[in-house]
């Protein structure tokens, strides 16, 4: 597997009121000795685009909106800005991250742990469907850091086992998904920080960032907070080719993903579609033509979602059918194809789907299924990223 260095993804950033300062090394960045053992173990060795630019804005203890291509380095941007103001003498709660579905706050707890290795600091995950009572158990040993979804994190603050009085930093991660009219996470989000304290630092990240969105951020942000942003009309991502293959009906598409799977090699492959309802029939449909798939959507038990993502990233597993539960931030470095079954009914999940296989400058494909009635949509898409998605070549 080839890596190009995170600086050649070639971020473009909207100017702000205060000149970004860019640190070219993790040492310019002033981190405590112990964080930055636990940088350099997690792989680290020079800061992408997206954390030269944010991290030191986080540490200053600055409100900050950065949005960034997917698979910058998003998520170890804020876990670092996150870890190095943390008090490790203190057992209090001091930052509370929140994420719109559990396996990505799970995999941000892991990303904190592992960061904070070295340090004495105590992280965990916070979602649902989980059995409270194991909740309870966790936050009553003291935590500093909490990474959970809005609805369990919400709850444990009213049950008053979670104190916020010395919460000091919260983090929105893919806020366009938390802060959305559909998801109905807004309510959530607005009751926990009503209990808040009002010198809270809020941190708010996502790969796409609507005018709205930020509209919303001033509510609760300070009015010179610092804004990195990408202009829509730049987000791509380098290193990911995408393809098309022109269907005229939907029935064509099972016979279409057989014939690919016979000629492609495939490290591991992720495969969307729209509903849960199609997941669980081209699941069906692909395991009776003798094809080892996994499915996983929203409607299943936690405990079988868990092992599911577990059994992906060990590798035991190659190709996930899956809905847009699985498009927002989930890292597995070994994929290389993502194919989309369906084009997405919402056109910013398309970047947050194909950057499945291109995570922190590694090369991948998307392959997108295009109906007759499709048509319209791959046209929106192509405008909206300002792209030209060319026809598959023959295999």
């Amino acid at each position: 597997m080839s890596f190009n260095r995170a600086d050649d993804l070639k971020l473009k950033f909207q100017k702000t009121k205060t000149k970004l300062r860019i640190s070219s090394t993790f040492e310019s960045m002033k981190l405590k000795p112990e964080l930055l053992k636990g940088v350099y173990s997690f792989g680290f060795e020079a800061p992408s685009a997206i954390q030269s630019r944010a991290i030191t804005q986080i540490i200053s203890g600055k409100d900050c909106i950065a949005q960034a291509q997917s698979g910058t380095g998003k998520t170890a941007t804020f876990s670092i800005g996150c870890l190095q103001v943390i008090d490790t003498n203190s057992n209090d709660l001091q930052a509370m991250i929140l994420s719109p579905t559990r396996e990505l706050a799970t995999q941000i707890a892991t990303v904190v742990s592992n960061l904070g290795d070295y340090m004495n600091i105590k992280s965990m995950a916070l979602t649902g469907g989980k059995l409270v009572s194991k909740d309870l158990k966790n936050l009553q040993s003291g935590c500093n850091i909490i990474s959970g979804t809005p609805g369990r994190c919400l709850d444990m603050i009213k049950r008053q086992v979670i104190s916020t009085r010395k919460i000091k930093m919260i983090i929105l991660d893919e806020a366009d998904e938390l802060l959305s009219e559909t998801l109905g996470f807004k309510k959530q989000i607005y009751d926990i920080f009503a209990k808040l304290p009002t010198t809270v630092q809020v941190v708010v990240v996502s790969a796409t960032m609507s005018k709205d969105i930020i509209e919303i951020t001033k509510k609760f942000m300070s009015t010179d907070s610092v804004k990195i942003l990408v202009k829509q009309d730049q987000i791509s991502l380098e290193g990911i080719k995408q393809y098309k293959v022109e269907l005229g009906e939907e029935a064509w598409k099972l016979d279409t993903i057989i014939d690919l799977f016979q000629v492609l090699t495939i490290q591991q492959c992720v495969i969307f579609c729209n509903t849960k309802k199609k997941v669980d029939w081209l699941s069906k449909s692909l395991t009776q033509q003798d094809f080892a798939v996994i499915a996983m959507h929203g409607d299943m038990k936690q405990e079988e979602r868990d092992k599911i993502m577990n059994d992906f990233r060990s590798g035991k597993t190659r190709i996930m059918i899956t809905t847009d539960v699985w498009a927002r931030g989930i890292d597995v470095q070994q994929v290389s194809l993502v194919i989309n079954y369906d084009l997405p009914d919402i056109i910013e999940n398309y970047i947050h789907r194909i950057g499945r296989s291109g995570r922190f400058g590694r090369k991948g494909e998307a392959i997108n299924f295009v109906t007759t009635q499709d048509a319209s949509t791959l046209r929106k898409i192509e405008k909206f990223y300002s792209i030209k998605i060319k026809p598959l070549p023959s295999v």
